[in-house]
């Protein structure tokens, strides 16, 4: 495994492509994404103002309906400051809006969660990381998991 030492978030066209999806769940469109991408309503840490991300969630346990995300630009990653410092967050998966705590999960936690992730969808863990969170992965599970304890992890657990 290889871990880039700074990877920029995306910018210009390759930015706003990556916020469309906040326009389609703004039109009423979010249930075309079922359950593999989340929009984040939270907090700007520093100026209050809510913030907007679309995030894909890694995982989902229907038992307490959380969602588990990770902050592919690290630990300095806005919408990952922001929910630290004020993790009471609101989060829309399909149709469906649920408020939220946000609760980051340990290295060992995230490694296990991003092995079964990598399990899943082997081609995307594999061949899409290098490319937008330059990281490099032999395709092993034991690569997938030193990968998983480098990456901030959050389960959103639904309040009440």
């Amino acid at each position: 495994m290889e871990i880039a030492r700074h990877v920029d978030p995306p910018k210009g066209l390759t930015r706003l492509l990556f916020r469309l999806p906040i326009y389609a769940y703004r039109l009423g469109c979010g249930w075309l994404f079922g359950h593999r991408l989340m929009l984040l309503n939270h907090l700007g840490r520093v100026s209050g103002i809510p913030r907007h991300t679309v995030l894909e969630v890694v995982s989902h346990d229907p038992t307490d309906n959380s969602y588990v995300v990770a902050s592919g630009w690290g630990p300095t990653a806005a919408w990952y400051r922001n929910v630290l410092h004020t993790p009471k967050v609101s989060i829309q998966v399909g149709s469906t809006t649920i408020p939220a705590t946000a609760v980051p999960l340990s290295p060992n936690e995230g490694a296990e969660v991003f092995a079964r992730y990598a399990a899943r969808h082997r081609t995307v863990a594999r061949h899409l990381l290098p490319r937008v969170m330059g990281i490099s992965v032999d395709g092993s599970e034991a690569d997938f998991r030193a990968v998983g304890r480098h990456l901030p992890f959050v389960r959103f657990v639904p309040l009440g």
